[in-house]
């Protein structure tokens, strides 16, 4: 009997992405050990993300298979007024048709496990029912799972002291600055999410492994403080990407023609591009300080600018112009040097050779792909975890520089002159940055290759699922 396993994940763009990736690379590199099913939740009320599932579902193969369940009623905003409680009512709403899709699919083929990422891990409650083993897949970086295995035994937000300054937290080397982890967690106990992201910890320690999007080479203290945690056993097979950019989710394709067409008549590494991520927005008066520095600064600049949603749990949309969104006439007065545009493919734009360095937000799939194309990054996040992967990746691995660590949009304010001093100081040439960014590029690269780190931890996940003991 075929092996076969069941995957689902978050129906958000920068979650559900890398769970349908990391499935390719299974069936991909063992098409004769295992089949897979990527379990697909209908979200109608979030159009761009939706037309993402659907067209997953109209590719499905008997190898990888993209089952959409049923549709059911979303959770009222007003009941579940957090992005996760909401998130985790909704995969809630879905453990019938969960069970009822592993179910049948066992009579055909041996399901082996159910792998759940950070926001679904509730649905291993069926999976535990059926005898079927539960992993969890985790698309952030070990350090902050780190943290977040600690979340269960101290059931308390650590930054309720105000007496520290600095924080010794597990999985990082060094310190933590109080305000770092208040901005990470700003967002998590607003509304009263923090108590369902200690209720999804608790989950992540019942695992039988933690499949995470790192790589040893990038996160060795962090991987090994986990080992030596008595955390379920791990496995670092990132980075999982998706190579192809993501403009298969996007609606309209005719922006991204024009973006590309304009990189193509800049000069090599000339460019400096502003990201914020699915979910970034920032206020009238940053977009206004921004323009200001960007413009001041004279570099060549692409920034891809976005508005917020009308609700707290829907990702950001593009303008329909951009009168009144920025000073007067700084179109006009930069149309030689930069453009700005709506929602672009991350991925597609890092890989053109005029980018030269990356303003972001610090999403980790972001991260991995700035690392990946080895473009420099300078850190910028916004909100839930970013703060933490910006101190990461700038203080603890010294792999970016930084504009910020810890901004609060519409409560801080980056002036222009540190944006000005920021991008400067992102695109000199030849800087040491640049030199670590590159030679990380080609660790990830080699940890994919046969008998590199990543290569490896994926193999022995492979084996554990099939050995039937």
């Amino acid at each position: 009997m075929q092996n076969h396993v069941f995957l689902i994940a978050t129906p958000g763009i920068g979650l559900l992405t890398p769970t349908v990736e990391f499935a390719r690379r299974l069936i991909n590199r063992y098409p004769n050990r295992l089949t897979a099913t990527v379990l697909l939740i209908p979200v109608p009320q979030w159009p761009t993300i939706h037309s993402y599932i659907q067209s997953l579902h109209a590719t499905s193969s008997p190898s990888l298979n993209f089952l959409l369940l049923p549709f059911v009623e979303p959770p009222s905003p007003d009941q579940f007024p957090s992005y996760v409680a909401n998130i985790t009512a909704l995969v809630d709403q879905q453990k019938v048709n969960i069970r009822n899709a592993i179910v049948s699919e066992s009579k055909k083929r041996r399901v082996v496990g159910l792998i759940v990422d950070l926001f679904c891990t509730f649905a291993a409650d069926v999976a535990n029912d059926l005898d079927v083993p539960s992993y969890l897949f985790y698309p952030s970086p070990a350090a902050f799972l780190s943290y977040e295995l600690e979340l269960p035994i101290s059931n308390s937000n650590l930054t309720s002291d105000e007496s520290l300054t600095e924080l010794t937290l597990r999985g990082f080397a060094n310190s933590v600055p109080r305000r770092v982890l208040l901005r990470s967690e700003m967002e998590r106990c607003k509304n009263g999410g923090f108590s369902v992201h200690v209720d999804h910890a608790c989950k992540f320690t019942q695992m039988k492994g933690i499949i995470v999007n790192t790589v040893q080479e990038l996160e060795p203290f962090a991987l090994d403080s986990l080992v030596s945690n008595g955390a379920p056993k791990i496995f670092p097979i990132g980075p999982v990407l998706n190579l192809n950019g993501s403009g298969e989710w996007n609606l309209n394709g005719a922006p991204k023609e024009r973006v590309i067409s304009w990189l193509d008549n800049q000069p090599k590494s000339s460019v400096v591009f502003l990201c914020f991520g699915s979910w970034g927005n920032l206020s009238g008066p940053q977009v206004n300080e921004i323009a200001i520095g960007l413009e001041r600064s004279g570099l060549r600049f692409l920034w891809a600018l976005r508005k917020p949603s009308k609700s707290e749990i829907n990702p950001s949309i593009d303008f329909s112009n951009f009168e009144g969104v920025l000073p007067n006439r700084f179109l006009e007065r930069t149309a030689k040097i930069g453009l700005v545009c709506g929602w672009v493919p991350q991925m597609t734009i890092l890989t053109h050779q005029a980018i030269g360095g990356f303003v972001s937000h610090c999403g980790w799939n972001s991260t991995l792909e700035s690392l990946w194309c080895g473009v420099p990054l300078a850190t910028w996040p916004v909100f839930a975890e970013q703060h933490m992967n910006a101190f990461l990746i700038a203080k603890e691995l010294g792999l970016s520089s930084e504009i910020r660590l810890d901004y609060e949009d519409g409560v801080d304010l980056v002036s222009a002159e540190e944006v000005e001093k920021g991008v400067k100081k992102l695109m000199e040439s030849d800087n040491i940055l640049r030199v670590r960014v590159k030679d990380m590029r080609d660790k990830c690269r080699v940890a994919m290759e046969e008998n590199g780190s990543s290569y490896s931890f994926l193999g022995d996940l492979v084996e554990e699922l099939t050995s039937h003991n």
